[in-house]
Protein backbone atom coordinates (compact mmCIF):
# COMPACT_ATOMS: atom_id res chain seq x y z
CA UNK A 1 0.00 0.00 0.00
CA UNK A 2 1.32 3.48 -0.89
CA UNK A 3 2.27 6.18 1.78
CA UNK A 4 -0.55 8.64 0.41
CA UNK A 5 -3.31 5.91 0.99
CA UNK A 6 -2.12 5.13 4.43
CA UNK A 7 -2.54 8.45 5.30
CA UNK A 8 -5.93 8.68 3.57
CA UNK A 9 -7.07 5.62 5.15
CA UNK A 10 -6.03 7.05 8.58
CA UNK A 11 -8.16 10.12 8.42
CA UNK A 12 -10.87 7.74 7.93
CA UNK A 13 -9.90 5.71 11.14
CA UNK A 14 -9.59 9.00 12.63
CA UNK A 15 -13.44 9.87 12.18
CA UNK A 16 -14.73 7.53 15.02
CA UNK A 17 -12.21 8.82 17.58
CA UNK A 18 -12.87 12.44 16.69
CA UNK A 19 -16.50 11.79 17.50
CA UNK A 20 -15.86 9.48 20.62
CA UNK A 21 -13.70 12.25 21.66
CA UNK A 22 -16.09 15.16 20.89
CA UNK A 23 -18.50 13.75 23.15
CA UNK A 24 -16.03 13.12 26.17
CA UNK A 25 -17.62 14.70 29.04
CA UNK A 26 -14.15 16.30 29.99
CA UNK A 27 -12.45 20.20 30.15
CA UNK A 28 -9.63 18.91 27.85
CA UNK A 29 -11.75 17.27 25.09
CA UNK A 30 -12.70 20.10 22.85
CA UNK A 31 -8.31 20.74 22.56
CA UNK A 32 -8.15 17.09 21.94
CA UNK A 33 -10.84 16.96 19.87
CA UNK A 34 -9.11 19.90 17.66
CA UNK A 35 -5.59 18.20 17.50
CA UNK A 36 -7.45 15.25 16.44
CA UNK A 37 -8.92 17.51 13.12
CA UNK A 38 -6.20 19.33 13.18
CA UNK A 39 -3.90 15.94 12.41
CA UNK A 40 -6.72 14.56 9.72
CA UNK A 41 -6.51 17.86 7.86
CA UNK A 42 -2.68 17.56 8.14
CA UNK A 43 -2.54 14.35 6.83
CA UNK A 44 -4.76 16.16 3.72
CA UNK A 45 -2.54 18.16 2.55
CA UNK A 46 0.71 15.69 3.51
CA UNK A 47 -1.22 12.72 1.54
CA UNK A 48 -1.61 14.76 -1.64
CA UNK A 49 1.71 16.74 -1.51
CA UNK A 50 3.26 13.16 -1.23
CA UNK A 51 1.25 11.49 -3.50
CA UNK A 52 3.20 14.19 -6.35
CA UNK A 53 6.09 14.16 -5.00
CA UNK A 54 7.01 10.46 -4.53
CA UNK A 55 4.48 9.76 -7.88
CA UNK A 56 2.38 7.81 -5.42
CA UNK A 57 -0.52 8.65 -7.30
CA UNK A 58 -3.54 5.89 -7.64
CA UNK A 59 -7.25 5.82 -8.82
CA UNK A 60 -8.12 3.99 -5.20
CA UNK A 61 -6.11 7.76 -3.70
CA UNK A 62 -8.12 9.49 -5.98
CA UNK A 63 -11.41 7.92 -4.73
CA UNK A 64 -10.70 7.86 -1.04
CA UNK A 65 -9.34 11.28 -0.38
CA UNK A 66 -11.94 13.32 -1.39
CA UNK A 67 -14.18 10.79 0.29
CA UNK A 68 -12.02 11.04 3.51
CA UNK A 69 -12.31 15.05 3.27
CA UNK A 70 -16.05 14.56 3.01
CA UNK A 71 -17.00 12.42 5.67
CA UNK A 72 -14.63 14.26 8.00
CA UNK A 73 -16.59 17.95 7.16
CA UNK A 74 -19.63 16.39 6.92
CA UNK A 75 -19.50 14.61 10.28
CA UNK A 76 -17.81 17.98 11.73
CA UNK A 77 -20.31 20.15 10.84
CA UNK A 78 -22.83 17.55 11.98
CA UNK A 79 -21.44 17.78 15.87
CA UNK A 80 -21.31 21.36 15.47
CA UNK A 81 -24.89 21.74 14.48
CA UNK A 82 -26.19 19.37 17.09
CA UNK A 83 -23.52 21.43 19.79
CA UNK A 84 -24.63 25.48 18.85
CA UNK A 85 -28.42 24.08 18.20
CA UNK A 86 -29.09 27.26 16.22
CA UNK A 87 -30.53 27.80 12.95
CA UNK A 88 -27.86 30.17 12.00
CA UNK A 89 -25.05 27.41 12.24
CA UNK A 90 -27.89 24.83 10.52
CA UNK A 91 -28.05 26.89 7.47
CA UNK A 92 -24.21 26.94 6.48
CA UNK A 93 -23.82 24.13 7.58
CA UNK A 94 -26.42 22.48 5.42
CA UNK A 95 -25.23 24.76 2.44
CA UNK A 96 -21.71 23.23 2.89
CA UNK A 97 -22.62 19.42 2.75
CA UNK A 98 -25.24 19.95 0.30
CA UNK A 99 -22.94 21.70 -2.23
CA UNK A 100 -20.79 18.76 -1.56
CA UNK A 101 -23.21 15.99 -2.44
CA UNK A 102 -24.13 18.03 -5.44
CA UNK A 103 -20.50 18.58 -6.76
CA UNK A 104 -19.63 15.11 -5.98
CA UNK A 105 -22.24 13.76 -8.32
CA UNK A 106 -21.65 16.58 -11.00
CA UNK A 107 -17.89 15.00 -11.21
CA UNK A 108 -19.31 11.62 -11.79
CA UNK A 109 -21.29 12.40 -14.41
CA UNK A 110 -19.19 14.37 -15.78
CA UNK A 111 -16.77 12.17 -15.71
CA UNK A 112 -19.03 9.41 -17.18
CA UNK A 113 -19.22 11.89 -20.36
CA UNK A 114 -15.90 12.05 -20.62
CA UNK A 115 -15.36 16.03 -19.22
CA UNK A 116 -14.17 15.55 -15.97
CA UNK A 117 -11.41 18.12 -16.33
CA UNK A 118 -13.53 20.65 -16.72
CA UNK A 119 -15.31 20.35 -13.25
CA UNK A 120 -11.50 20.02 -11.74
CA UNK A 121 -11.29 21.50 -8.45
CA UNK A 122 -10.74 25.66 -8.28
CA UNK A 123 -9.03 28.33 -6.55
CA UNK A 124 -12.03 29.24 -4.67
CA UNK A 125 -12.52 25.84 -4.07
CA UNK A 126 -9.39 25.74 -2.60
CA UNK A 127 -10.06 28.91 -0.31
CA UNK A 128 -13.51 27.79 0.40
CA UNK A 129 -11.91 24.71 1.86
CA UNK A 130 -9.26 26.46 3.71
CA UNK A 131 -12.34 28.88 5.59
CA UNK A 132 -14.40 26.02 6.34
CA UNK A 133 -11.39 23.62 8.55
CA UNK A 134 -10.53 26.67 9.97
CA UNK A 135 -14.10 27.52 10.37
CA UNK A 136 -14.77 23.88 11.88
CA UNK A 137 -11.39 24.29 14.56
CA UNK A 138 -12.16 27.70 15.53
CA UNK A 139 -16.06 26.10 16.72
CA UNK A 140 -14.69 22.74 18.47
CA UNK A 141 -11.85 24.29 20.63
CA UNK A 142 -14.51 26.77 22.34
CA UNK A 143 -16.99 26.85 23.88
CA UNK A 144 -19.96 28.03 21.48
CA UNK A 145 -20.54 31.70 21.31
CA UNK A 146 -17.24 32.97 23.01
CA UNK A 147 -15.64 35.38 20.86
CA UNK A 148 -12.66 32.61 19.43
CA UNK A 149 -16.32 30.18 18.30
CA UNK A 150 -17.74 33.70 16.77
CA UNK A 151 -14.95 34.40 14.59
CA UNK A 152 -15.61 30.80 13.58
CA UNK A 153 -19.10 31.36 12.85
CA UNK A 154 -17.79 34.38 10.52
CA UNK A 155 -15.18 31.86 8.39
CA UNK A 156 -18.14 29.63 8.46
CA UNK A 157 -20.05 31.99 6.53
CA UNK A 158 -17.63 33.31 4.21
CA UNK A 159 -16.92 28.89 3.34
CA UNK A 160 -20.00 28.77 2.52
CA UNK A 161 -20.73 31.99 0.56
CA UNK A 162 -17.69 30.52 -1.28
CA UNK A 163 -19.20 27.16 -1.38
CA UNK A 164 -22.18 28.69 -3.15
CA UNK A 165 -20.26 30.80 -5.65
CA UNK A 166 -17.45 27.57 -6.11
CA UNK A 167 -20.90 25.62 -7.23
CA UNK A 168 -22.40 27.79 -9.29
CA UNK A 169 -18.86 28.11 -11.23
CA UNK A 170 -18.83 24.08 -11.43
CA UNK A 171 -22.25 23.92 -12.63
CA UNK A 172 -22.04 27.21 -15.31
CA UNK A 173 -18.83 25.09 -16.52
CA UNK A 174 -20.36 22.25 -16.52
CA UNK A 175 -24.40 23.60 -18.21
CA UNK A 176 -22.70 23.08 -21.62
CA UNK A 177 -23.04 18.97 -21.08
CA UNK A 178 -25.78 19.19 -18.69
CA UNK A 179 -28.23 20.95 -20.91
CA UNK A 180 -27.55 18.75 -24.14
CA UNK A 181 -29.55 16.28 -22.14
CA UNK A 182 -32.37 18.07 -20.80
Amino acid sequence: MKIPNILTSLRILLIPVFVLVYYLPYEWAPIATGVIFAIAGFTDWLDGYLARKLEQTSPFGAFLDPVADKLMVAISLALLVEGYANWWITIPAVVIIGREIVISALREWMAEVGQRASVAVSYIGKVKTALQMLAIMLMIVTEPYTNISWAGIVALYLAAILTLWSMYQYVRAAWPALSEEM
